[in-house]
């Protein structure tokens, strides 16, 4: 008999529209407790999902002997103390994005999961949308032969309305901004497409909407990006060859969202958009030909973005790993793919500050 996982949540913002829904609809999962540091969204959440208990202190949830996974959906700055309070118990943890707020907090929180024999993964759940998987695949096969570069576009409106307020996302010193949020989604990607890492980094980080009005009804200066670009070029792999990257973001651009990854080889390109859908171009092509994949399926009342589709597939294997005592789940982001994102996050921020290209990975260490 499949032993049942409990799960704890921290937080009540994506876990709530996400993450709660994903866990209910796998088989084994129950989620026991939920913390909030305000304790009215808390007691809002267990009361919309029939859960049993809520707190506004996340050490009550962690410390819980009913819970077996704690699943941190927090601002960054909390993330490396909350998952090394959960790793001293003997926990299970799934971090959001980014997992730390630098590479050193993310290698302290990599070694103490390693040393626990813990499952410890990141939430990026876009590993797991059927078309990205069926995308991994070909570019194995050789579909459009050696990737030579990629391009990622992201973008979103939400951010771009002056009227939404200040809040934990328009304070850089809590971890806020685009190349937290979705950069690192992206970086995330590009590295387990390529099974590559990311060689150098130049960046653009920009603020569009400079002030917002906080609760108190005071405008507040916003620190964080809601725009980052990035140029990148990759280390060689068996599926990259002196490629290069272009990533372009932004959480303030019309008319409407665009999640899509194109990649350019020696033999064709491939194109993944938000859902997964999934095109191709062979050399000399003149249009694209689109190949047929599962899409998954949308969370009822959630904006379908593409990554509750993603969730809705990763939260089952997460609770089979643990239920098969296992410290791995097969494609899924683990702590030491969150060091190699963190690590060309810092690099993206001083290539802002300084004006010029910063090595990452191996080429870092290397002499000049």
């Amino acid at each position: 008999m499949d032993k049942r996982v409990g799960i704890g949540i921290i937080g009540t913002g994506f876990a709530r529209r996400v993450q709660i829904p994903g866990f209910r609809s796998a088989e084994g999962a129950e989620v026991v407790s939920v913390a909030s540091g305000s304790i009215e969204h808390a007691k809002a959440t267990v009361e919309e999902f029939g859960i049993s208990h809520f707190t506004n202190n996340w050490r009550e949830t962690v410390s819980r002997d009913d819970v077996d996974l704690v699943c941190i959906t927090t601002p960054p700055k909390l993330h490396r103390e909350m998952t090394l309070f959960a790793i001293k118990h003997g926990k299970h943890v799934l971090c959001e994005k980014p997992m730390a707020m630098n590479v050193s907090e993310a290698e302290e929180m990599t070694a103490a999961a390693r040393d626990a024999s813990i499952l410890a993964l990141i939430d990026h759940e876009l590993r797991f949308l059927p078309g990205r998987r069926k995308a991994y695949e070909m570019l194995r096969e050789g579909a459009i032969g050696k990737v030579r570069h990629a391009k990622y576009n992201f973008r979103a409106l939400y951010r771009g309305d002056p009227d939404l307020p200040w809040n934990w996302w328009s304070d850089a010193s809590q971890g806020g901004g685009a190349l937290g949020a979705i950069n690192s989604h992206i970086v995330d990607s590009l590295n387990w497409f390529l099974r590559s890492e990311i060689d150098s980094v130049f960046c653009q980080l920009a603020t569009r909407i400079k002030k917002r009005r906080d609760r108190s009804g005071n405008m507040r200066d916003v620190t964080s990006d809601d725009e980052a670009n990035m140029l990148v070029t990759f280390a060689n792999s068996e599926v990259a060859e002196d490629a290069t990257g272009l990533i372009s973001v932004s959480m303030a651009e019309p008319p409407k969202a665009l999640n899509r990854i194109e990649f350019f080889g020696t033999d064709g390109t491939m194109r993944v958009d938000q859902f997964g859908e999934l095109y191709i171009a062979k050399s000399g092509d003149r249009d694209w030909q689109q190949i047929e994949v599962n899409l998954g399926r949308p969370i009822k009342g959630v904006g379908d973005s593409g990554f509750p589709r993603g969730f809705l597939k990763f939260a089952p294997e997460i609770i089979k790993a643990i239920q098969d005592g296992k410290t791995v789940v097969e494609n899924a982001a683990t702590f030491e793919d969150g060091v190699k994102v963190q690590r060309v996050l810092d690099a993206a921020r001083e290539s802002n500050v300084t004006g010029r290209a910063i090595l990452t990975g191996t080429q870092a260490s290397l002499p000049a």
